[in-house]
């Protein structure tokens, strides 16, 4: 029986690679991580045809140029002998993008097929791949499939049966406008300037400069490493500098090696693939022109950031207007669910304990929580909306200088803008970035950008202190986490400046679409679910033992709260809030509750108050009644409201910290930086708002 064959799924970024990848292992899946590294591994296998296959689903990456984790990782499995065949997962739709991985690819000198994918997306916007002319240029078979769809998987599998030790044997037809005497007799068109005529030989050829430099460089590298199967791909790697190649195949030419010639390879590089782009894609220019007008006022160097700023406060206009409007039929719901238990528990004389626990504790927690679930879905439908439509990656375009001053790329805001959402998954594509200093840099400032957690803090209270101006309020703590979050970096540049290292931005500028609703609709249930998820575990033990801290003290259960073990360590922590306008021991408790989950802030203040709706117009009017009481005003609100925003990031957050790091002093020092950091803010914005009452 034939061996098992070895294939790597190499792509770019949200190119369809891990859907097709599942549409062939279903569930015969391993994940695991890299050995060594914080870099997901997916590998399965299945029979076709009496073949065994083993597929790897590497990581998305835009190169293979090794500065990323996910880029080391690619290039170390691709290069090793594990793979016997490489299968180059493209967006049809974004194919001039995708083409500068392939002919990295390619150059490695395996097998390699591109698997075109995205194909209904190339029709539906008009536009067709000739799929005859892009084989003949790049030298390697070319299969169209819909991993969506499940079409074209036989064929490509069977064209990776046919091509696994075969490399690159399609023949090569360039058109330069020069013919030699073969082309002449052939019809076939061939450049004739180099002396080696390697159009005949290799897709990709270099100006003369850079192939003589290659030719002076493969016998050195042959004499002295025999052992070697791909010398020009080497000899590239050396006239670039890379760091691994040049101390792995060092050689003694400095006439040749004086200077790096990496941006010269990069930009030949494009100048092909427009040349490719040219002849293969057709009705390009019309959906480009649509593009590119609309890119001139969204990227606009002065327009862009205003408009960005504008468009996420209609976010929250939304937010606010209809998640509202929707909130007020859940309040109702969790009324006479939570008056019905109630009711029903004491009619047959359950014990007065057990009915506070359920009512008062798990209810009043959860319930409490559950409210806010429209104001959550609309924000995650306009996240969803915006990332899938193209815009967000132009965010990240227009942050660019800025982030440049701060010692930071462009490419650091996508972690920043994600955290508006999670910070979580935001925390763990900081691995994206170049080079350690800056993922860790930016691990430490993402924590500050505002995330859906936070949003029940916001509404709750901007709506009991501020009613004809909530949706300001809350959309301010979004400006000034994301204002912090570029103060800290850069005093962090101020004083890292001997390290800091010329940062350049390369991302996907996609064209804009209209969203696909199935995208939206998968986006925006996997993070309800994540949210419902956490109501019914986080919020749901940290509602029950809130309770526990409340109604019982030193001696046993207790009705008066202020003898309770809550009431205790809130009081002996007050000291530390009192001069930020929170020395409050109800305050601190929900404060220290919310390192769990940011949403246990309002369940324990649920608690905290007795209030089983605390959402409810009955029940913000008691909440307010009993903090007006206390001596919190509107300025203690808002004073909370910052606090929340900049401490300590919650503990699954934390946890991804420590598991990105491996290492619980960066953790510690991330929980410090974040405590000190809001104490701070929030100390100045409380006396300042001193000034002024």
């Amino acid at each position: 029986m034939a061996h098992e064959l070895s294939i790597g799924f190499v792509g770019n970024p949200n190119c369809g690679k891990t859907t097709l990848f599942n549409a062939y292992t279903g569930a015969n899946l391993k994940v695991a991580n890299w050995p060594g590294v914080t870099v997901e591994k997916k590998e399965g296998s299945f029979r076709f045809h009496d073949q065994e296959y083993r597929l790897v689903d590497l990581p998305g990456t835009y190169s293979l140029t090794s500065y990323t984790m996910e880029e080391q990782v690619a290039r170390q499995y691709i290069l090793s002998d594990e793979v016997d065949v490489i299968i180059d997962v493209a967006d049809a739709s974004a194919l001039e993008r995708n083409l500068y991985l392939t002919l990295q690819l390619i150059e490695l000198g395996k097998p390699v097929i591109l698997a075109l994918n995205m194909m209904d997306i190339v029709e539906k916007r008009g536009m067709e791949i000739d799929l005859h002319r892009l084989p003949e240029m790049l030298g390697i078979p070319v299969i169209p499939v819909s991993a969506r769809r499940k079409t074209g998987l036989d064929i490509l599998m069977h064209a990776a049966a046919h091509h696994q030790k075969r490399g690159h044997d399609l023949p090569l037809i360039h058109h330069h406008g020069n013919e030699d005497e073969a082309g002449a007799e052939t019809g076939r068109t061939e450049q004739t300037r180099h002396k080696h005529q390697h159009h005949k030989e290799f897709a990709m050829v270099y100006s003369d400069e850079i192939e003589d430099k290659i030719d002076q460089l493969i016998p050195l590298l042959r004499e002295r490493y025999p052992e070697l199967q791909n010398y020009r791909w080497h000899a590239l790697k050396l006239l670039e500098h890379d760091k691994e190649i040049s101390s792995l195949y060092p050689v003694e030419c400095p006439e040749v090696l004086g200077k790096s010639y990496e941006k010269e390879i990069i930009n030949q590089k494009y100048d092909f693939i427009d040349e490719v782009i040219q002849e293969v894609l057709v009705n390009k220019e019309k959906k480009a022109a649509v593009t590119d007008k609309a890119d001139s006022i969204l990227t606009h160097k002065w327009l862009g950031l205003p408009i960005f700023l504008l468009i996420m406060a209609l976010v929250f206009f939304f937010t606010f207007t209809i998640g509202d409007w929707l909130k007020g039929y859940f309040e109702a719901g969790l009324e006479l669910f939570s008056g019905g238990v109630r009711a029903g528990l004491e009619s047959v004389s359950v014990s007065p304990l057990v009915v506070s626990l359920l009512v008062d504790g798990i209810i009043a927690g959860v319930g409490g929580i559950l409210t806010f679930l429209p104001n959550i879905l609309i924000l995650f439908l306009a996240l969803a909306f915006l990332e899938d439509s193209g815009y967000m990656a132009r965010v990240a375009y227009v942050m660019d200088s800025i982030m440049g001053k701060l010692g930071l790329s462009g490419r650091s805001l996508i972690p920043m803008v994600l955290g508006f959402g999670c910070t979580v998954p935001a925390i763990m594509a900081s691995r994206a970035l170049e080079n350690k200093r800056d993922r860790y840099k930016t691990m430490l400032i993402t924590p500050f950008m505002s995330c859906s957690a936070r949003l029940p803090i916001y509404v709750l209270f901007s709506q009991l202190f501020f009613p004809q101006h909530a949706m300001l309020a809350a959309y301010s703590m979004y400006l000034l986490g994301m204002l912090v979050a570029i103060l800290c970096a850069f005093l962090i540049h101020l004083f890292d400046k001997k390290h800091a290292k010329e940062n350049s931005l390369l991302i996907e500028l996609p064209e804009y679409k209209a969203p696909s609703a199935r995208t939206i609709f998968i986006y925006v249930w996997e993070k309800v679910k994540d949210y419902l998820t956490k109501a019914g575990t986080t919020i749901f033990i940290a509602s029950i033992l809130m309770w526990f801290l409340l109604n019982f003290g030193p001696n046993g259960y207790s009705e008066d709260m202020s003898q309770t073990f809550g009431s205790m360590i809130g009081r002996w922590i007050v000291p530390f809030f009192a001069p930020i306008g929170l020395g409050f021991w109800q305050i601190v408790v929900a404060l220290i509750a919310g390192i769990s989950a940011k949403e246990v802030v309002v369940s324990s203040c649920a608690v905290l108050f007795g209030i089983s709706n605390i959402n409810s117009t009955a029940g913000m009017s008691a909440i307010l009644s009993s903090l007006g009481a206390m001596g919190f005003g509107p300025l203690n609100a808002y004073a909370l409201m910052t606090f929340s925003l900049l401490y300590v990031p919650c503990a699954a957050t934390l946890a991804t910290i420590k598991k990105e790091t491996e290492s619980w002093g960066w953790t510690g020092f991330v929980t410090l930086f974040q405590i000190g950091v809001a104490w701070g803010v929030t100390f100045l914005v409380y006396h300042i708002g001193l000034l002024f009452i």
